[in-house]
């Protein structure tokens, strides 16, 4: 993780879910967060079985120039990353991972912009399938940040990060194989288990993912 946006928001979800594999969504205290507000939002499913924006910070509003509420979360990507998309949310709403996602995004004048992103699984009325929490921050800040909007965005590089009670032989999801070449390390053959260090953390690399045991140190 890059941004203290992004740390704050995994080390607050870290802390108030306890032994759980995700909060419960009336646990979350808006206070605790200030430093990441701005770059929060929460998704919902919607009746179309997609995520859209239940709620968006200020900062990730502006750098759309536009009000994200209510706007499909699904639809920003690019048609390329369709399939990533879909096996990551699932692997937060089903699994209860975190998902690490940096991206490109792209103005209708072409200049481009790097995103980080963050995802982790949020209980609503006990179920994990319909919200998520997350936090969407700029790598830079350029000066047209906020006058041209964001029009398309591709995925540049994906982690997971996996709960301590998650058996990790059954729940690794091979995301590579529906992601571009221009994606780091991305290849489509069989994923091969190789120790990394990740944050200072061993892990185990899957094509372009890295995995950690344990999530809650």
């Amino acid at each position: 993780m890059q941004k203290t946006s992004s740390k704050t928001l995994y080390d607050y979800w870290n802390s108030i879910r306890g032994s759980r594999s995700a909060p419960e969504r009336k646990d979350i205290d808006p206070t605790k967060i200030r430093e990441a507000l701005a770059n929060t939002f929460i998704l919902e499913l919607d009746e179309s079985d997609k995520f859209s924006f239940r709620l968006a910070g200020s900062h990730l509003c502006t750098s759309y120039c536009r009000e994200l509420k209510g706007r499909s979360f699904s639809a920003l990507w690019h048609q390329r990353d369709t399939d990533a998309m879909d096996t990551l949310l699932r692997a937060v709403t089903e699994d209860h991972a975190v998902a690490l996602i940096t991206f490109h995004g792209t103005t209708a004048l072409h200049t481009k912009i790097s995103f980080e992103t963050i995802l982790m699984p949020l209980r609503h009325n006990g179920s994990t399938h319909t919200r998520l929490l997350g936090a969407m921050t700029a790598l830079d800040e350029p000066y047209w940040l906020g006058v041209q909007p964001i029009m398309e965005q591709r995925i540049t590089g994906l982690r997971l990060i996996w709960p301590d009670d998650i058996a990790l032989e059954d729940k690794v999801r091979e995301v590579a194989t529906n992601v571009s070449a221009d994606v780091s390390h991305a290849n489509h053959t069989a994923p091969m288990a190789m120790p990394a260090m990740v944050f200072g953390r061993t892990a185990r690399r899957y094509a372009h993912l890295a995995v950690i045991d344990g999530g809650r140190q």
